[in-house]
């Protein structure tokens, strides 16, 4: 039945990033995102310089920046972030973040699971002005 599948083909219980489908959110900002009934985690890698621009969405969405420096916006107010620093972003909140120094890994969770980042799509990020 269904949940054999869900959990056979989709869900992994330890997880291999390399053999996770990566899917690209905005030029030089790149996810990879397993997933289980009610939470995802997303690896997110965001190229010095790139942006994911400000958007919203109604997940609930927490983060721990795993290396570099990391500038995030929420709502109106913008930090930078650095190794093992976290976060948490309220539902249908605005958010956006860059990279301004280097290369940045971060780990999202996200609840309940982004179905738009399961069809390794993206719903909710508009694409990046030029």
């Amino acid at each position: 039945g269904l949940f054999f599948i869900f959990f056979s083909e989709v869900s992994m219980p330890f997880i291999n990033w390399d053999e996770v489908p990566p899917n690209e959110l905005a030029p030089g900002a790149r996810i990879r995102a397993p997933y289980g009934q009610n939470l995802m985690l997303s690896r997110v890698e965001i190229d010095e310089s790139a942006v994911v621009p400000l958007h919203h969405h109604p997940h609930e969405q927490a983060g721990i920046v795993l290396s570099g420096r990391m500038e995030l916006t929420i709502g109106d107010e913008t930090r930078i972030l650095e190794v093992g620093e976290a976060f948490i972003i309220p539902p249908n909140v605005p958010h956006s973040a860059t990279a301004p120094v280097g290369p940045v890994v971060l780990l999202d969770i996200f609840s309940p699971i982004r179905e738009d980042y399961v069809e390794l799509a993206n719903q909710y990020i508009p694409p990046v002005e030029s």
